[in-house]
């Protein structure tokens, strides 16, 4: 029997969501149909590619040997799509990236609605997490993240440094201790990340200034920040989002002042893909272009 490219399309979405009915909502299909597809591949290919258990489809190790040869012939198709489709026309079709809620909430939103204004037939899906992606499992077409992976087969590109500071707002400090030094933190109330939470060494902001105790916590930056806006206490905000919030000012600056890097993660053969080379050129130029003018409105100077 001959395989079907549309089965092995159908047999990677099922082994990156570990379920039919969840392969069959991304491929816009019932589940049988799903299901029957990989009846076919499987008796096609003469092995059983999955085992069904409670927590779902798990790989096979003959599924897990398919799997790099069907992401091989996934990764022809796009190729030839884009050869076809030439590189200097618009771009089109559904992007997904992955980010921390900080870069997401702050810095891509802008990026994203210039993108789509020069390609009005792109869809941009931003994932705005506080985890580490797992581009190996299609996730996300590609992701933004604070550290780089130590393996696997993905490619790195540096994207920016940026910087932190301790931030409250101007109604909290008017009737809170004073705070001329480290040792002074302990009198406020501190925000920051839950504890236990903290998915990426890079993000223990407060543990790396001996903060050992956080009145309110979260693991969405999205929540601090919303805190720190309304008066709350104390904590560490990225530069980028000041502008977002003008009663929030810089503390301790003097003291306390971090920096930290973007890092764009791709999956190694996704760069024979043009389309999205070129997505990730345009994401990389408008990130890099956004976070410094974000920083730009955000120095001393620039908010008197």
């Amino acid at each position: 029997m001959e395989i079907q490219w549309d089965d092995m399309r159908i047999f990677l979405s099922v082994a990156r969501t570990d379920s039919l009915s969840a392969a069959a909502r991304v491929l816009k299909r019932d589940a049988a149909t799903v299901g029957r597809r990989i009846a076919r591949l499987e008796s096609a290919l003469g092995a059983a590619l999955f085992a069904k258990s409670p927590q779902g489809y798990r790989l096979t190790e003959a599924g897990q040997r398919f799997v790099a040869h069907a992401e091989q012939a996934e990764q022809a198709m796009l190729a030839a799509k884009d050869e076809l489709r030439g590189d200097g026309e618009a771009l089109s079709g559904t992007i997904r990236v992955g980010a921390p809620d900080g870069c997401a909430n702050f810095l891509l939103p802008r990026v994203c609605v210039a993108l789509t204004e020069m390609h009005p037939d792109l869809d941009i899906q931003i994932v705005a997490l506080p985890r580490v992606f797992n581009l190996p499992r299609r996730e996300a077409d590609m992701a933004i993240a604070v550290s780089p992976p130590s393996g696997g087969r993905l490619s790195v590109q540096k994207i920016a440094d940026y910087h932190l500071s301790l931030a409250a707002h101007r109604d909290y400090l008017t009737g809170a201790p004073a705070l001329n030094s480290l040792e002074d933190l302990r009198h406020h109330r501190m925000v920051g990340y839950v504890p236990d939470m903290i998915f990426d060494k890079e993000l223990d902001y407060l543990g790396g200034i001996g903060i050992d105790r956080v009145a309110l916590s979260s693991n969405s930056v999205a929540v601090q920040f919303q805190w720190l806006a309304m008066g709350a206490g104390v904590g560490v905000v990225h530069d980028f989002a000041l502008p977002a919030a003008p009663g929030l000012v810089r503390v301790l600056a003097d003291q306390v002042r971090l920096t930290r890097t973007f890092w764009l993660i791709r999956h190694a053969d996704d760069h024979r893909t043009v389309r999205l080379n070129r997505f990730a050129g345009f994401l990389v130029d408008g990130v890099r272009a956004e976070l410094a003018r974000l920083e730009t409105m955000a120095r001393p100077d620039a908010m008197r």
